[in-house]
């Protein structure tokens, strides 16, 4: 069983006053009896009582693992790589699941963007010998289904039955479903509709690809059915509403920027649970921060605004690392913010396959969380307006249908002048044609633009780089440089989303949660010109008009936004956007 240690220093109180009172209103039972009058007094509210069938996976996904296992037993031998394509909660789980429990099946790609740069560097994959999960729950996303029309042309290239090479995970009867039948999938997988995507890790999403891969999915039910078991166990002792508590009343003392730190074991954990909690708190000027893979800091540097939570090896796991000479450093590490006066969680696992059991807890904590921040844990508002303009910004585009759109964004979506810099002159403007001599930036102004932008952040704030740019190892220590130097300039807690895969996970706290978030949203040119196939419009249209629309979406709601064009041989523009930043400290 999962087990918590909390220590919340002088917020220890809040947490039992907020575990007495919900064992005072009886509030396990109302969970597992779906009373959405935990979190809303209108029990009609949307997407409430019809979004906790998450609560029934662990008992109903067994059934699964029959048709999970002829499945893997029916993939032909000369299948060599599984490439998983989905944004959010309909891919972050599988990856978890592939990097924590590695199995002797296909190894896992994750593709979750929509950069043409990036989908270049995919042209090693050899679709003749590649089976394509194709995941979406309401089965009409944009990018995942421009995804499919790429791969599917390239598949049917090579081979001449395409649709043996894929299979959809969906909610029954969607558009993706129908699709799967007519083009002759491998196998169609739906999903229960009343589970939400950030939810459904024990559903067919997470489950289908894990499969695949060959991890021990009846293990991962294992556990997460004695989770399911341990949050029927009152408040106090159970650990779901534990963490509830603890994340619920922290952030309401103003420690709202969980900080995650993990041992080697457990370290893609936190890239699912991001999404969790920031889609699930961020609303209604509330919200919960969590920061994946900061760059540390010595104790006393971080502000009043943190709690850390560490998933720590335990057991046989711990003593074995150390007898190999792999110590876990974060033991020491939480000690010593600890002793420094901030809240820890801390979290120790001895089995990989109890990664069911943490998805599970996770889920249970953060639904009570939302309890006690008094916000509805299950809807995104706010995701739908940026998707809105950047449909207007594709000036027409209509995704799933493939209708026409036009050949640059809509004018009236253009950014001012004031909210972008330009750091690399070969990169054309949006919607203009690049000059005929070119003029190298005018860095002055661009530091005292630069200047000006980080001088309004304060040490509570959270810095959010959103970064739409092609990805790589290079790029990613850049990225880390560029979050070092902006703690270092300003104070402020810093965090890292990939366009346009975060606008499925943070997007919507960016948004709906506090007015706490500086954002600086880093694009290039997406010069390489690939088309998505079945449409009028290409990849490098639908990832600038993702960032436009993210952007004028922070706009409207007020929020502190500058967009830095990088790009150029060698991070040429990351470069100089890390000197600038240094340079205003």
């Amino acid at each position: 069983m999962i087990e918590i240690d909390l220590s919340a220093g002088a917020h220890t109180e809040g947490v039992e006053r907020r575990l007495r009172e919900w064992a005072a209103e009886d509030a396990v039972a109302r969970l597992w009896r779906r009373d959405p009058t935990l979190w809303s007094a209108d029990p009609d509210t949307p997407e409430l009582a019809d979004r906790l069938g998450w609560l029934d996976l662990p008992e109903t996904s067994p059934a699964a693992l029959g048709p999970l296992e002829e499945l893997r037993a029916d993939v032909p031998f000369w299948f060599t790589d599984l490439v998983l394509l989905g944004m959010g909660g309909s891919s972050l789980a599988p990856e978890v699941i592939a990097r924590t429990m590695p199995g002797e099946g296909l190894p896992l790609t994750l593709v979750d963007t929509t950069h043409p740069g990036a989908l270049r560097d995919l042209e090693w994959l050899r679709p003749a010998n590649t089976i394509f999960v194709v995941s979406s729950k309401s089965g009409t996303t944009v990018e995942t289904l421009s995804l499919f029309r790429h791969f599917w042309s390239r598949t049917a290239e090579v081979v001449e039955d395409p649709g043996a090479h894929f299979i959809a995970v969906t909610d029954p009867g969607s558009p993706l479903a129908e699709l799967g039948r007519e083009r002759g999938f491998r196998a169609v997988f739906e999903a229960p509709s009343e589970v939400g995507g950030r939810f459904s890790a024990l559903s067919p999403f997470g489950l289908v690809p894990a499969a695949l891969t060959g991890a021990d999915v009846a293990a991962l039910l294992a556990e997460a059915t004695e989770a399911a078991d341990s949050s029927k166990d009152e408040a106090h002792h159970n650990p779901g509403f534990l963490l509830g508590a603890a994340l619920g009343e922290l952030a309401l003392a103003g420690r709202d920027k969980v900080t995650f730190l993990a041992a080697s074991d457990w370290e893609a954990f936190p890239d699912w649970a991001e999404q969790l909690l920031a889609e699930s708190t961020g609303k209604e000027g509330r919200g919960i921060v969590p920061v994946v893979a900061e760059p540390s800091r010595p104790p006393d540097e971080y502000g009043e605004d943190r709690v850390f939570v560490g998933l720590l090896l335990g057991g046989d796991a711990a003593r074995e690392a150390e007898q190999w000479g792999e110590a876990d450093e974060t033991p020491g590490l939480l000690d010593a913010l600890e002793a420094a006066g901030h809240p820890t969680l801390r979290i120790r696992l001895e089995r990989p396959e109890e990664l069911g059991a943490l998805f599970f807890v996770w889920e249970v904590g953060v639904a009570m969380a939302g309890a006690a921040l008094g916000i509805h844990p299950f809807n995104q508002p706010d995701v739908q307006l940026a998707k809105r303009l950047a449909r207007r910004a594709m000036a027409g585009e209509g995704a799933p249908d493939g209708s026409a759109v036009d050949a640059e964004p809509a004018e009236d979506a253009q950014v001012s002048d004031a909210d972008e810099i330009d750091l690399v002159w070969e990169l054309p403007q949006f919607g203009h044609a690049p000059p005929r001599t070119p003029v190298p930036p005018d860095l002055d102004a661009i530091r005292e633009r630069m200047g000006d932008f980080l001088a309004g952040v304060t040490p509570t704030d959270y810095i959010a780089v959103q970064a739409f740019l092609p990805g790589g190892e290079e790029e990613e220590g850049l990225l880390g440089t560029l979050r070092a130097a902006l703690a270092g300039t300003t104070g402020a807690t810093t965090t890292l989303g990939h366009g346009p895969r975060f606008l499925h996970s943070t997007g919507q706290l960016h948004k709906g949660g506090a007015d706490n978030g500086v954002f600086l949203q880093l694009v290039d040119d997406a010069g390489e010109h690939l088309h998505v196939p079945e449409t009028e419009f290409s990849f490098r249209q639908l990832i600038r008009a993702q960032a436009l629309g993210d952007l004028e979406a922070l706009g409207q709601c007020e929020r502190r936004a500058l967009r830095v064009r990088v790009g150029g041989p060698e991070g040429l523009g990351l470069r100089r956007l890390v000197q600038l930043v240094e340079e205003s400290a």
